[in-house]
């Protein structure tokens, strides 16, 4: 069998995963995924992810792109995002959201139940803590409220894709300020490489 050029692939992702999907890039060689990604702040808006994936599917067709992956799991669409992936032919990462393949699919189903009042962080929201959450909520002027917030949830647990203390510090001052039990799992990036290194494999010939 001989090896041809492998062929590019574009990434529509989440902005939430810039950083994460640019390191495994890197790491693996993965220099023909082209990488692009709709807002972060999608994340608290869902309702927007699918027409914007839909958007930027078609954009991306019209431009000559023939592969794509969107980077993005369901990420609370409720299916919405499945219709549009299969609407234009192409995949979208495994799982019902970042957090799951962040831990992988397989252990996310093992704590799924024991974590329904967990409170995921991610580097990515111990960088953004104070952007993402402290600000838009009004927590800067009235920190009071955060119980109100949260008063959901048991526990912070900080999936950590690097080993950063000082991001550590961040997620453990945040579960301090909201009155939560901390909690840190070493991810890694979990089931990302591989999804990634999948959708950039090298076509093969006789």
């Amino acid at each position: 069998m001989q090896r041809t050029a492998p062929e590019k692939v574009l990434i529509i992702a989440c902005g939430m995963l810039a950083r994460e999907i640019l390191a495994v890039k890197a790491a693996n060689g993965l220099d023909h995924l082209e990488l692009t990604c709709l807002p972060a702040e999608y994340h608290f808006r869902p309702n927007q992810i699918a027409p914007g994936i839909d958007a930027a599917i078609s954009k991306a067709k019209a431009e000559g792109w023939k592969n794509i992956l969107v980077g993005y799991a369901d990420c609370g669409t409720g299916g919405m995002l499945d219709a549009v992936c299969e609407k234009h032919g192409v995949q979208r990462l495994a799982g019902p959201h970042c957090f799951a393949f962040y831990q992988g699919i397989e252990a996310f189903a093992q704590v799924a139940d024991s974590d329904i009042t967990a409170f995921y962080f991610t580097d990515f929201l111990c960088r953004q803590f104070e952007s993402f959450f402290i600000k838009p909520l009004g927590l800067d002027q009235h920190p009071e409220l955060a119980r109100d917030f949260f008063g959901n949830y048991e526990k912070l647990v900080y999936l950590a894709q690097t080993d950063d203390p000082a991001l550590e510090k961040v997620a453990q001052d945040a579960a301090a300020m909201l009155g939560l039990a901390y909690e840190k799992r070493f991810t890694g990036y979990g089931d990302l490489p591989r999804a990634l290194v999948s959708a950039a494999t090298p076509a093969t010939r006789p």
